[in-house]
């Protein structure tokens, strides 16, 4: 699946038991709120090291925040029920990731975070409306291509960390010609596909009435999501004023 914790083993049949209040999507989206204010503290904490002259501790701050979030949501897609635990300090680490990357962005192209955090928002409604208005369906088919694609960039991602470590990097790709500009294209269509996973999964665990844990648990995945689909877009939109 292309989100690593929302996929059809995650129902399991002995999920499905209701055992107390059940989940609703009013519940998730409040718990998408609180993951939002927990991103936006998390933010706030590498902006104010940024600012108060300490900018030299925000990139270890943001490797350690970035491998320990990782950790936090492995634990996840292991342990649904730990999600109303970790999706907080989940959304806190990544806010210090995103809060550390979006301004060095921002110092070196003036107004790209904002550009990015619009496009970004945009993205989710319309990706919400076309759901919605069952334009884009969530089905088998496109679940396999998802799979596919987010394998394979995931593949070009760590081949590149790889040979990174020897000073290299794969030509074309992560540039601002014309391949590197199609490629965070198609990236950041794969990410936006990926929100409707993430609806269908909502909406049908609402509809199974799983147990309220699943509502962190949603609104988890479907903050992993936008976090990625906001640093490719960050990332197309570096690329594309690069070449101005």
């Amino acid at each position: 699946m292309s989100n690593p914790i929302l996929n059809d083993e995650r129902f399991s049949a002995q999920e499905r038991i209701l055992d107390g209040e059940p989940m609703t999507i009013q519940g998730t989206v409040n718990k998408i709120l609180m993951l939002f204010v927990c991103l936006l503290a998390g933010a706030g904490i590498s902006v104010y090291f940024l600012f108060s002259g300490q900018g030299s501790i925000v990139p270890p701050m943001i490797t350690g925040s970035a491998i320990i979030a990782f950790i936090l949501v492995l634990i996840t897609c292991f342990n649904i029920r730990r999600a109303k635990y970790l999706a907080p300090p989940y959304a806190l680490l990544e806010g210090v990731v995103l809060g550390g990357v979006s301004a060095l962005f921002e110092h070196a192209i003036q107004g790209i975070v904002l550009q990015a955090v619009a496009l970004t928002f945009t993205t989710l409604v319309v990706m919400l409306l076309l759901y919605k208005a069952k334009i884009i369906k969530y089905t088998e088919k496109l679940n396999a291509i998802l799979f596919t694609a987010i394998l394979s960039v995931g593949a070009v991602y760590l081949v590149q960390i790889i040979v990174s470590f020897f000073g290299r990097s794969i030509p074309g790709i992560f540039d601002n010609g014309p391949v590197g500009i199609v490629f965070s294209l198609v990236v950041v269509g794969i990410a936006a596909l990926s929100l409707i996973q993430d609806f269908y999964f909502i909406e049908t665990a609402s509809q199974r009435m799983l147990p309220k844990d699943y509502e962190w648990y949603g609104a988890m995945g479907l903050m992993i999501t936008l976090v990625w689909l906001y640093m490719e877009i960050l990332r197309l939109l570096a690329k594309l004023n690069s070449r101005r």
